[in-house]
């Protein structure tokens, strides 16, 4: 079972810079006017560093520019000083509220344009709220900036006469849709709801949730939420970070002439910091739709930046990070817990210290005994306190993920953005890695005794609904009814209107220039005497190398009755070997900051390893010690059969494994492709130890082995690192043999029940065609795009924006070497969801007759056509191209192949793929929601509706 909750002790930073401090006075005389140069740093040969130039502008906007032109991309990241925390009683969701209404058109932008002309430019973008601060990012081909700037610069300055009431209205019903979504209708999704009710007073920022509540939505109206952007929208409230292949100069007279002339905002002052404080322990208890009862502790500690947060940091890592990990070792381990973890959430005015702990499902369940296994670890803490040698472990781990955090131009720009807009540092590193290297077992103890130990905790037990016995404690607290204050209706009147004026006609898109060329990096092969092949190339951005070694023992080898076999047999390839324990090789591993995981897909089981250059000798030490020697022991075997087990029971209870695996059902029954690569539970249980050393020895053979190495080494030197793979002999894997799968004839309405659900999930599904690079499965996807396969899409732009019933709906074609399947789906208002119904079958009647307008064959043409400058960016971009050449025998410039596909391609044979493939009556649909009430609606559709039975 994956992890659910993951520790907070990273280094996202960077090292090794320096910085010089200059005069708020222009360097050089090239500036444009109303732009100063505040700080410079320049990039150092040999040192891991993002060299960046910060500026100001008149009114008041920081800039931050960080030159690379090794990709032709930029990306723009505009963060407002803005989050929930700045919210008012009682109009709570405000900024995340207002993160939806900036994609909704400007004065010179038009409805949906914002996303229409970044996908058409071949780009991506999206915004994100937290509690401190709002930011909205785009990542596109390097010619397209200018455009960008544009786009930006119009919804800070000219947004609101483009906000309307109706507009206003739908994003109001979208948000609700995600909250739903996202909490109401998720296992354990209210749980940080209630404990941020306990944690905080009521009236503190972080008291309520970044998504707010549904009443205070309901509440408010246009001119509040116009308010609200006068408020806090202003340039001098806001970062704007540029990263990627700019030219400073021209970049920097661009910024000056669509942000200058925008008016200053009101004054930001710091808000205070404002820490948790407990006058006493409280016990909260949720009722949930969930099997797996967990309990969850939390601290108040101290807030962003504090000197103590480095060693709480540590702290939550020794106390829930890895195999090492003490609630590991002792609960899970144990097998007295399905999952345990800890770690510090860190905000702006607030911080606070959780352990965790997911009791298994059933009569185990009980919290109490749990709770007193986590307090128990403490104490044995207290008593023996951290050595050194594992602090050391957690630094190596810190020090290499800031390496690893250079490998991306997004990564880099918004932790310039994040830190300018919290500490006004851009480069924080050489803080940040005084702060880590100074923890020590005696700080680390201090930390504990000072915010933890016997101090004031809220204690939270999430339940099965009736089953409040198995809370750790009766509650002590429940969420007061809210005092709101009166609420005063904002009026037109009440706002305070700023106007820019400019010397040129903002209306006038700008012009892009001449297009850019990205090119697939140049592929080394080498083909091994023992039947595995390489395909290679060289990344040298950062000294990093990340290689993926996929044997032939996917789920697919798996004989019937026995699903799931490959999942534990990777499982058991991480539970140690012959001559080290996991613990022994996790400590290695952590020290050099390098990882080496094993899973298993549907075809394949991927060893994959990230290591630095400098120590990928002893990295691959460990991964062929894994690889060759694995213990299988049977007290391991036990415990992740059990903990597998678990997993089925925590994915089971959501919606969307259960559309999934209904989708499976419905389309393949009877063949080996219905059934779920996670096993049910019969054919888990009945695995033996014996099954999975049996695989082991049929499957894991270098025989039709691929491996792909990306990174800062030659092609002569993998070479020589990998010698202990190509000693390798094995014998080939089984064949698989081919199943037929039955045609489905008559159409129905297939209904999951999911008693009492806020939404239900929709799907068309209809069985297609195989993976295809180039033939008909593509080109039936891009004859897809402008039905289901970008948000500007018919049926999204329907659902969504038009009609307000879901968060997001989508249509995409899966498939792989044997079958394929054509899915549209959305997760949409239960009242909503017959109605969502017939609009979906409308979109594809209309689709499948009509086939695609002219406007969007030239849309399709721009957008598909200039993605490829995003394809070859970091080392896990160009490793994910170059395994799909490999396991689907593809062309080395299949891209490029593709592309003159989509410059070629006729509507006329796209309009014939969609008359084929897009026709509604051929179409199953299925509905996971509240069967009680939806059946009967669902009757109306006169198509046979039959209750389906998930397999588990």
């Amino acid at each position: 079972m994956r992890k659910i909750w993951l520790g907070a002790f990273s280094l996202v930073a960077l090292y090794g810079c320096s910085s010089s401090n200059i005069s708020s006075v222009p360097l050089f005389s090239s500036l444009p006017s109303g732009v100063t140069l505040i700080e410079q740093v320049n990039e150092q040969p040999g040192k891991a560093m993002i060299p960046y130039s910060k500026y100001q502008l008149d009114n008041g906007l920081t800039v931050i520019l960080s030159p690379d032109d090794s990709d032709p991309l930029v990306h723009v990241d505009v963060t407002y000083h803005v989050g929930s925390a700045r919210e008012e009683i009682g109009k709570s969701g405000f900024a995340h509220f207002f993160e939806h209404m900036m994609f909704q058109g400007s004065e010179h932008v038009g409805d949906q344009e914002h996303f229409r002309l970044i996908t058409e430019a071949g780009g991506t973008l999206n915004g994100t709220t937290n509690r401190d601060r709002t930011n909205y990012f785009e990542t596109v081909p390097s010619n397209q900036l200018e455009k960008m700037l544009w786009l930006e610069s119009d919804r800070m300055g000219f947004l609101l006469d483009a906000v309307s009431q109706r507009k206003f209205e739908i994003q109001r019903d979208t948000v609700k849709n995600e909250r739903a979504q996202n909490y109401d209708n998720r296992p354990y999704g209210l749980m940080w709801e209630k404990m941020s009710e306990a944690m905080y007073p009521e009236g503190h920022p972080y008291s309520w949730q970044t998504i707010g509540y549904v009443e205070d939505l309901d509440r408010v109206n246009v001119n509040d939420l116009k308010a609200f952007f006068l408020r806090w929208y202003g340039p001098n409230n806001a970062v704007l970070t540029i990263g990627g292949d700019i030219d400073v100069e021209q970049t920097l007279e661009w910024v000056n002439k669509y942000f200058g002339s925008i008016p200053t905002g009101p004054e930001v002052k710091k808000a205070p910091k404002q820490p948790a404080k407990l006058a006493e322990d409280r016990y909260v208890t949720l009722e949930d739709r969930i099997q797996q009862p967990m309990v969850m502790i939390g601290w108040p500690t101290t807030y962003r930046g504090e000197e103590t947060q480095a060693s709480l940091n540590a702290l939550a890592n020794i106390f829930g990070s890895g195999a090492n990990s003490l609630l590991y070792q002792k609960l899970v381990k144990t097998e007295k817990a399905v999952d345990a973890g800890a770690f510090h959430d860190c905000a702006e005015l607030a911080c606070n210290f959780y352990l965790y702990a997911m009791a298994p499902s059933g009569e185990q369940g009980k919290l109490q005994p749990l709770y007193q296994e986590m307090m128990q670890v403490m104490q044995d803490f207290e008593a023996k306190g951290v050595e050194q040698q594992r602090l050391d472990q957690i630094t190596g781990s810190a020090e290499a993920g800031a390496v690893f955090a250079l490998q991306s131009v997004k990564g880099k720009v918004s932790q310039l953005a994040s830190n300018q807009t919290f500490y006004n540092q851009p480069d924080r590193l050489q803080t940040q890695l005084e702060q880590i290297r100074a923890v020590s077992p005696e700080s680390v103890m201090q930390a504990y005794k000072d915010y933890v130990n016997g101090h004031k905790k809220v204690t939270l037990s999430v339940v099965p609904k009736g089953k409040t016995e198995f809370s750790v404690a009766p509650a002590t607290f429940e969420t007061p009814e809210r005092t709101l204050p009166e609420y005063v209706k904002t009026t037109e009147a009440d706002l305070d209107y700023r106007r820019a004026e400019d010397n040129f006609d903002r209306a006038v898109v700008p012009k892009v220039a001449q297009a850019v060329k990205a090119q697939m990096p140049p592929l080394y092969k080498l083909y091994f005497d023992n039947g595995a092949e390489l395909l290679g190339a060289v990344s040298s951005e950062t000294p990093t190398v990340q290689i993926n070694i996929r044997l032939p023992a996917g789920e697919r080898y798996v004989a019937e009755g026995q699903e799931g076999l490959a999942n534990l047999t990777a499982a058991m390839m991480q539970e140690g070997t012959l001559d080290s324990s996991v613990e022994e090789l996790q400590a290695r591993l952590d020290k050099l900051g390098s990882t080496v995981s094993v899973s298993a897909e549907n075809y394949t089981t991927s060893i994959r390893i990230s290591s630095l250059k400098k120590n990928l000798t002893q990295t691959l030490s460990i991964a062929e010690e894994i690889l060759f020697t694995p213990a299988f022991k049977e007290s391991d075997f036990k415990r992740n059969k059990k903990q597998m087990l678990e997993g089925i029971v925590y994915q089971h209870q959501k919606p969307g494994w259960l559309a999934s695996q209904a989708t499976r059902q419905v389309l393949f029954s009877g063949s080996v492709y219905q059934r779920s690569n996670d096993g049910s539970a019969d054919s888990i249980r009945g695995l033996t130890l014996e099954d999975i050393k049996a695989f082991y020895q049929q499957h894991y053979t270098p025989q039709g082995a691929q491996i792909v190495v990306v990174g800062d080494i030659s092609k002569q030197q993998i070479k020589k690192e990998l010698a202990f793979f190509e000693s390798w002999k094995g014998e080939e894997a089984p064949l698989l043999r081919p199943q037929l799968v039955n045609d489905l004839s008559e159409r129905k309405v297939y209904l999951v029940d999911k008693p009492g659900a806020p939404q239900s999930i929709v799907r068309f599904v209809r069985q297609g065609l195989p993976f295809d690079a180039t033939g008909e499965t593509y080109l039936t996807q891009l004859a897809n795009f402008n039905l289901a396969g970008n948000f500007n899409s018919r049926i999204n732009l329907n659902l969504r924006e038009d009609k307000g019933y879901t968060y997001g709906a989508r249509g995409y074609l899966a498939s792989n070497k044997e079958v394929g399947a054509i899915v549209f789906a959305a997760q949409v208002r239960a009242d909503a969801t017959l109605a969502s119904i017939k609009e979906i079958e409308a979109e594809l009647e209309a689709f499948s007759k009509n086939g695609l307008t002219d406007r969007e064959m030239k849309f399709l043409r721009l957008a598909v056509g200039q993605q490829d400058a995003l394809k070859y960016e970091t080392p896990s971009q160009k490793s994910s191209l170059i395994s799909s050449i490999l396991a689907y025998s593809l062309d080395e410039d299949y891209l490029k192949q593709r592309n003159e596909i989509v410059e070629k391609v006729s509507k006329s044979t796209l309009d014939q793929l969609a008359a084929k493939w897009f026709v509604p009556r051929d179409y199953q649909i299925i509905v996971v929601g509240d069967a009680k009430s939806l059946k009967p609606q669902l009757e109306s559709l006169q198509i046979p509706v039959e209750e389906l039975e998930i397999i588990r």
